[in-house]
């Protein structure tokens, strides 16, 4: 379908998906935890946004050049997914906290809110699956 590497590709492809879970998390929170208010709600729906957009340009990064080493596409997207949603997690601690116990219950097993994070890694990895196969990887997606 796409045969030319390209960041635009990956990008909006990031996006895309990025738009779908969103949706999904728009949609589907309120009906486990009805008190998650609707700022909140719109907020999920940009982040994941954002969150598509970010996997979809770190895919550039193929080489690190402090290291030396080869980065494969599954762990950029995997630990960018993490990082981000660990920031959304430190940032939004009390609302995910809330909303977890809601869904979870008080003493359930993923009440914390850290396990958004493992959310953020499944999601990254998910994304830049989907930005790999249709728009490239590497350096050549930005031409070079």
């Amino acid at each position: 379908m796409f045969n030319n590497p390209s960041l635009i590709t990956r990008t909006a492809i990031g996006k895309l998906i990025g738009l779908v879970i969103g949706l999904l998390c728009f949609w589907i929170i309120p009906l486990f935890s009805p008190d998650t208010s609707t700022q909140f709600l719109w907020g999920i729906l940009l982040w994941y946004i954002t969150f598509g957009a970010i996997i979809g340009l770190v895919g550039v990064f193929d080489y690190h050049p402090i290291l030396k080493i080869s980065l494969p596409w599954w762990l950029t997207a995997i630990v960018m997914g993490g990082w981000l949603n660990l920031v959304l997690t430190l940032l939004a601690y009390d609302q995910i906290q809330a909303m977890m116990v809601a869904i979870f219950g008080f003493n359930g097993v993923f009440q914390s809110p850290f396990w958004f994070v493992a959310d953020g890694l499944f999601a990254g990895f998910i994304i830049g699956l989907a930005a790999t196969k249709w728009g490239g990887y590497g350096a050549m997606t930005a031409g070079k």
